[in-house]
């Protein structure tokens, strides 16, 4: 699977998409990522890709163009595209969407800024609305990194054991590990009597509980 990244700033991903799980996903080939950036795109001498907005408003808006181009160059005559354009309006974004995404070759990852990105590119390009959270960021950046881990690890190889993703087995939101009694600050924490006490159905029975 090939995510296609448009960002003014590539170089935010470098650190999280080096590391872990996704890095080696990218390392061993169960996922691709590349980037293109609008201002190399922009036909500007001095490489702008921002204008004031028509009817007024603060900030700037991010050229219709330079964004075109650069999704022209990443995707070409590619069959089986899909395109996101991060908003907080847009649909919600959840695991049920990460899996119906899977079955795209190629995802496309519109991250704006300043005062988002000339509403034409949405239009053209049919790129759906989505949205991670009710909140607004300062960019698409961290949208884009939420997707690609959300989709990426739904992809056999990704995890190594499909049933590492959480979702789709029965896990409680409480997990434990050794020591079985952790003592902190002269206070004794145990584990749940029933995770050490081998009956497993009693043990899914729990976790099914705390998942609810």
């Amino acid at each position: 699977m090939h995510f296609h990244i448009i960002t003014l700033f590539p170089e935010a991903f470098d650190s999280y998409f080096k590391a872990s799980i996704i890095g080696r996903a990218i390392k061993e080939g169960n996922i691709k990522v590349s980037f293109y950036n609008p201002r190399d795109f922009s036909r500007d001498s001095h490489k702008r890709v921002d204008r004031k907005p028509y009817g007024g408003g603060p900030g700037m808006v991010m050229e219709a163009e330079p964004v075109l181009r650069a999704v022209e160059k990443a995707i070409g005559k590619k069959k089986g595209v899909k395109g996101l354009f991060f908003t907080p309006s847009g649909k919600q974004f959840s695991n049920t969407y990460a899996d119906s995404l899977t079955k795209y070759k190629h995802v496309v990852l519109l991250s704006g800024r300043y005062e988002g990105i000339d509403a034409r590119v949405r239009k053209i390009l049919k790129a759906e609305e989505i949205s991670v959270g009710p909140y607004t960021l300062t960019g698409g950046e961290l949208p884009a990194m939420a997707v690609v881990d959300a989709v990426a690890r739904r992809i056999p190889g990704v995890l190594g054991d499909e049933l590492s993703v959480e979702e789709r087995r029965v896990a409680g939101k409480d997990v434990y590990t050794r020591p079985e009694v952790l003592t902190w600050k002269r206070k004794k924490y145990k584990v749940p009597e029933v995770l050490t006490s081998g009956h497993h159905k009693e043990i899914e029975k729990w976790k099914a509980r705390k998942k609810r």
